[in-house]
């Protein structure tokens, strides 16, 4: 009897430790993964894109107003809950390709492919996106239309203002954000460009399962190269807030010195660095602004919308990302109704089949496919519900890229089958038309052709430009010899369509020379006859520019014809 006694003791023994061990296994097991319910992705879903929506309207009305300077609270326009409907605005449609694209050809699908969708969009764009579209209309293929040998706006904010899908289809999963960032942000940008999308992509995906902005930040930076200059920023930002947590403008000052006025952060891509009041669409610095936000803004809605748009420059882009990700650490259901109130969930995205309900069942699709993709599973709990398992990743951000020493591009080009496929270049229409000349900032994205045409009004061989937008105008930039002991003219025809008009500037070394509109009063047959003298810069090398400058809201064409400079002795 004792020795069956101590054998049973032994047993129940074992049976305690082998539980215990497989109860230990199975915590270990837990946490190594994390669980979403699909109640609560949707929910965090749309809480990201209700605060993108609601931050880009509130600072849409000051964007690029407050330059170099800290915005008054009382330039801050009142929130107004139709501010929200921001279907047609840049940081909201641009993404909605990229989600078009995943739809359609999955994960895996090529760069070459993803350029031709980008390609065949028609809205507007500026900056490193006008770039890099058009860099794969004239055969470039990513990642080299976003190569600094070939897009001198690669730092620019783009795909940062951009990369909000790809924390929001990936929650809790960090490298998805990268590998995406690596597939679409190269389209446009490159290193710290680049990183900026990652980094804001990293933070969405961490919002699913953070409320502590400071670690919602700190897993944005996990995803970026640490020797890069994005991260140094985004270190500083923590450190700056650790140092005085209640005087945002404090730190904006420090962000000022050294984002914005030196040169060896700034590398004068696509900025004023030094200048007071200086204009700067650098990803640095704009995301400084959107890290100030959310650090500053402790959680609260109106302040962290408020303070990223008061910092200035991109201000309607930076409480786009700053409201975004705060809203999607909220929950939609805890958002302010103010912000949700007037919401039309009819209003299709500008170029997109997406209105609010397919955009979001379109995120839930890929998201349910990132989740298996990076090792997760998706589960029925004991009540029925949908269950995500998503394991814990370590984020692998790839090997710093600086855009100021870039590394060699890849040479990959389309084959003219492949961009039969897409619209015409206008920097290669600009080529065939004035050799010679470069163009800024031309609107592509209306009902407006532009490009190369055969005949306009009677002269043949016409180019067709359309201002960015009424704040940004079309540039025709050329560098002339003017030849010393003759006189020197610039000489054009400049052309308007029968019922608009536009503002023709034109200058040299910055300087205005001439400024006429070219509308039915000054040329009633279409055409306008331009000469300008450019005797004063004989024996320098003349930084021309023409300008096309919208007098109104609506987007109305430009006509150039004829354009050249004449030399005849004196």
């Amino acid at each position: 009897m004792k020795n069956t006694a101590n054998t049973m003791k032994i047993c129940v023994t074992s049976i305690v430790v082998m539980t215990g061990l497989a109860l230990s296994a199975q915590a270990a097991d837990e946490s190594l993964y994390r669980k979403l319910s699909i109640d609560d992705f949707r929910d965090h879903l749309k809480g990201g894109w209700i605060g993108q929506m609601a931050g880009v309207g509130w600072g849409q009305p000051t964007e690029f107003k407050v330059k170099g300077r800290i915005m008054l609270d009382s330039e801050m326009p009142p929130w107004n809950p139709d501010m929200v409907n921001q279907q047609d605005n840049d940081d909201c449609y641009v993404e909605q390709t990229f989600i078009r694209t995943l739809e359609l050809h999955g994960f895996d699908v090529s760069f070459k492919q993803a350029g031709i969708d980008f390609a065949n969009t028609k809205f507007p764009l500026c900056h490193a996106n006008a770039v890099g579209r058009d860099n794969v209309r004239r055969g470039v293929a990513p990642p080299d239309s976003g190569h600094p040998a070939f897009n001198k706006h690669c730092d620019d904010i783009d795909y940062q203002i951009e990369a909000d899908y790809s924390g929001l289809i990936s929650p809790g999963c960090p490298n998805s954000v990268i590998a995406l960032g690596d597939k679409f942000g190269r389209i446009m940008n490159y290193g710290d460009g680049l990183y900026g999308g990652q980094f804001v992509g990293g933070m969405y995906a961490e919002a699913y399962f953070e409320h502590d902005m400071v670690k919602v930040v700190g897993a944005g930076l996990k995803c970026i190269p640490a020797e890069s200059q994005y991260a140094e920023m985004v270190r500083d930002m923590l450190v700056w807030y650790q140092q005085d947590p209640e005087n945002w403008e404090k730190t904006w000052g420090l962000v000022e010195e050294k984002y914005h006025k030196d040169k060896n952060y700034t590398h004068t891509l696509c900025c004023a660095p030094g200048a007071e009041g200086g204009f700067s669409i650098d990803a640095k610095l704009n995301g400084a602004y959107i890290i100030m936000g959310l650090l500053y803004g402790k959680g609260d809605p109106d302040k962290t919308i408020r303070i990223a748009c008061r910092c200035g420059q991109d201000s309607d882009c930076n409480p786009a990302n700053a409201g975004g990700v705060l809203f999607a650490s909220m929950g939609y259901a805890k958002v302010p109704e103010r912000f949700k109130s007037a919401l039309n969930e009819k209003k299709l995205f500008w170029s997109s089949t997406y209105d609010w309900p397919t955009m979001l069942k379109v995120h839930e699709q890929l998201g349910r496919q990132v989740v298996v993709k990076y090792g997760g599973r998706i589960e029925t709990d004991s009540s029925g519900k949908e269950m995500w398992v998503i394991p814990v990743q370590t984020a692998k951000p790839g090997p710093v890229e600086k855009s100021w020493m870039p590394g060699p591009s890849a040479g990959i080009k389309y084959a003219e089958d492949e961009r039969a496929t897409m619209p015409q270049s206008i920097f290669e229409a600009l080529e065939k038309f004035a050799p010679g000349w470069w163009i800024e900032y031309c609107h592509d994205g209306t009902e407006i052709p532009v490009g190369l045409m055969p005949e306009k009004l009677g002269r043949k061989n016409v180019l067709v430009t359309v201002a960015a937008r009424q704040d940004i105008p079309c540039v025709l930039i050329t560098r002339a010899e003017v030849p010393v002991g003759r006189k020197t003219c610039l000489k054009f025809a400049a052309g308007h369509q029968p019922a608009g008009e536009w503002e023709l500037v034109v200058k040299a070394e910055g300087k205005e020379l001439l400024k006429k509109i070219v509308g039915k009063e000054t040329a009633p047959d279409g055409w306008l006859m331009a000469e300008v003298d450019l005797t004063e810069y004989a024996g320098n090398a003349v930084k021309l520019e023409l300008l096309q400058k919208a007098t109104g809201p609506s987007h109305v064409a430009g006509y150039w014809a004829d354009i050249r400079i004449e030399s005849k002795d004196n």
